[in-house]
């Protein structure tokens, strides 16, 4: 397949990249910066330098089959960077025919942003970003794409094991996680083979 990955340059996107790479697909990595990268082969970085910037994007994902969205906010205080970064894509999607997005979300936010501990502690812990998720989702959702959004529980760099559970009312309990190597391999799978199209499926260890 041909996969690009926007937000390839951070924790999850470039577990994402290797991950589709190491399966031999053909990547494109939207990265701000020439060379983000090393080169390998399959892959090819597209410079998208501004989360506004419509054009370079509408150029990277040409000819793409799949658009995963790894994008997210670093640092603390206000950020709409997963807003921005997704309303742009939803117009290059639309000018280049590419229909399928897979993007990553956050377990805690709209319907799931209740009084359970998880969701406390979340919005306790990084209120902006889930702020920023919770207004992106909706764009998706309203698309008329054929999209998945995948809400994650506590991301850690914990080694690759090869087993999680997803599922679209998976209990979420206040010490979940999930690594980040493990959700990459299940946005591939769902990449290459769908089975929570139109749906928000949790995933956890």
């Amino acid at each position: 397949m041909r996969i690009a990955v926007i937000g390839a340059s951070g924790a999850t996107g470039r577990h994402v990249v290797a991950t589709a790479l190491d399966r031999g697909h053909v990547v494109t990595a939207c990265v701000r910066r020439n060379a983000t990268f090393a080169e390998q082969e399959r892959l090819i970085e597209a410079i998208w330098p501004d989360a506004h910037d419509t054009p370079a994007l509408t150029d990277a994902l040409s000819g793409a089959d799949v658009v995963i969205s790894t994008l997210g906010g670093s640092g603390s205080g206000p950020t709409t960077v997963c807003t921005d970064g997704i309303r742009t894509t939803l117009a290059a999607m639309a000018a280049t025919g590419v229909t399928r997005l897979i993007a990553v979300s956050a377990h805690g936010v709209l319907e799931t942003h209740d009084r359970s501990l998880y969701s406390l502690a979340a919005w306790a812990g990084v209120p902006d970003r889930m702020r920023d998720k919770e207004t992106m989702e909706p764009l998706i959702t309203a698309s008329g794409l054929d999209w998945t959004i995948v809400r994650p529980s506590k991301l850690s760099h914990r080694p690759a094991t090869g087993h999680s559970r997803v599922g679209t009312d998976l209990p979420i309990r206040a010490w979940s996680s999930i690594g980040r190597a493990d959700l990459a391999a299940f946005l591939i799978d769902e990449a290459v083979t769908p089975h929570y199209v139109r749906a928000c499926p949790r995933i956890t260890r």
